[in-house]
């Protein structure tokens, strides 16, 4: 399905958004409980695509019917389109991508454990400016819990 930059407000239906915002806080627990860097940093990236999937489902609606399809984006081209000012935090985590493939591919020395930390923070914080732009209610960091 291809994704008109048109936007929409986020009040139209933040209920798919809050779901998937509650699913990346859920990632960054389970990221936040495992001993393994690798299982680490592929979990809270995931977490990150699901906070860039809460702002998709705001922000973004289906291109009209008998609009030109396109070949597939990646979620973080698409939220800098959609969200300009969450710009650099779609660079940020597109530049990981590859990193959590070699993480989810197993390839354990490929993520050290402080990178793994460092991207943990990275996404909650992510989290919360995001929950601050859709204008909806803040969780508490994980750090703070």
């Amino acid at each position: 399905m291809s994704v008109s930059t048109a936007l929409r407000p986020a009040a139209t239906s933040p209920f798919p958004a809050t779901t998937l915002l509650g699913l990346a806080r859920h990632g960054l627990a389970e990221a936040a409980s495992t001993g393994s860097p690798a299982e680490r940093y592929a979990a809270a990236h995931l977490a990150a695509l699901r906070v860039a999937a809460a702002v998709l489902a705001c922000r973004a609606r289906p291109a009209t019917p008998g609009a030109r399809r396109s070949r597939p984006t990646s979620a973080w081209v698409l939220l800098t389109t959609v969200a300009p000012e969450l710009g650099e935090w779609a660079a940020f985590f597109a530049a990981g991508a590859n990193k959590r493939a070699a993480a989810e591919a197993g390839l354990r020395s490929s993520v050290t454990p402080r990178e793994a930390d460092d991207l943990l923070r990275d996404a909650d914080a992510f989290l919360a400016v995001v929950e601050a732009t859709l204008g909806l209610s803040s969780q508490l960091p994980l750090s703070a819990g």
